[in-house]
């Protein structure tokens, strides 16, 4: 156990209020068209990498990639997540990697990492930046629906991956998704809230700058979306938590925390690394999805 981690002074530690009042936010019409483009195609070794964009829900259009092998299928289907700062190309090799265990990955990048907002901060600490949150979680809903409308994905068999900004988000996205069967939470902590006010954070200067005003407006208008508040609603599916013994940008009380909140069934691996973990923890993550029954046993681990 660790020690209990107060929040900043001006809100609340109650994260069931939290969540059954904030929930809602995250709904959206399931209904309507996701009007797929397909932008372009590259293939590398018995996989295609699918540029397409979609509707968000929220405004505008989500920049997104398919990862698609050979064959007919069924496979499992996927959603990976980037981290911040930064866009799905940084995950590119990875999803490849599992698309060719049989899998078909999807990448999107978040809100701050679209075409319309290069150049900019990814994270401005105003409420903007609860607005791209809630977004960023329905348009990782609405890529669940880019996968079931693929006849060659199982709908029974698809799981969550992300690092870092995506293995926190990956805890909020699990408070409110139902179809996925397990979700892989990688260097992730509760969330940006978390992340800037923690006492192992050293306190960002980003958030310190801010004026008294400002740091309570966006404390008000994160916290009720922060993803420790949800974790703890992942539940049946699975969760698989990896961080590192050394990691300097999750430092490990954050880590167990966050693990902490989180409902079972779920598996707790450390790793004695930074916020970059071992290769060791890419096949790790493997035979849990063949333990839950996402990937099949006969498929190989991710390394060479």
């Amino acid at each position: 156990m660790v020690d209990e981690w107060l929040p900043p002074v001006g809100v609340e530690l109650d994260s069931e209020r939290l969540y059954r009042e904030n929930r809602a936010l995250f709904h959206y019409d399931a209904a309507a068209p996701l009007d797929i483009r397909e932008v372009g195609t590259e293939r590398s070794e018995g996989v295609d990498a699918i540029d397409l964009t979609y509707t968000s829900p929220k405004g505008g259009r989500v920049p997104a990639t398919l990862f698609v092998p050979d064959g007919d299928g069924p496979f499992a289907g996927l959603v990976f997540m980037h981290g911040l700062p930064s866009d799905r190309t940084e995950i590119s090799e990875y999803a490849t990697t599992f698309a060719r265990l049989e899998t078909v990955v999807i990448t999107i990048d978040a809100p701050f990492a679209r075409p319309e907002n290069a150049g900019r901060e990814p994270l401005v600490l105003t409420e903007q930046d609860r607005e791209e949150q809630i977004q960023l979680i329905v348009d990782l809903r609405r890529a669940i629906d880019v996968l079931v409308s693929r006849p060659e994905v199982d709908p029974e068999r698809m799981a969550y991956v992300g690092a870092s900004y995506g293995g926190a988000m990956g805890g909020l996205l699990a408070g409110v998704e139902t179809r996925l069967q397990a979700y892989v939470l990688q260097v992730g902590d509760g969330g940006l809230v978390t992340h800037q006010t923690g006492p192992e954070d050293h306190n960002s200067p980003f958030y310190t700058d801010l004026s008294a005003n400002s740091r309570q407006t966006w404390l008000e208008a994160m916290w009720p979306i922060e993803p420790i508040h949800y974790v703890g609603h992942a539940s049946p599916a699975a969760l698989l938590f990896q961080n590192g013994t050394m990691d300097e940008l999750v430092p490990p009380a954050d880590a167990l925390r966050y693990q902490e909140a989180g409902s079972e069934p779920k598996t707790m691996l450390w790793y004695e690394a930074g916020h970059g973990i071992s290769s060791a923890a890419a096949d790790d993550t493997v035979a849990w999805l063949q333990e839950h029954g996402v990937l099949g046993q006969h498929q190989a681990s991710t390394g060479p």
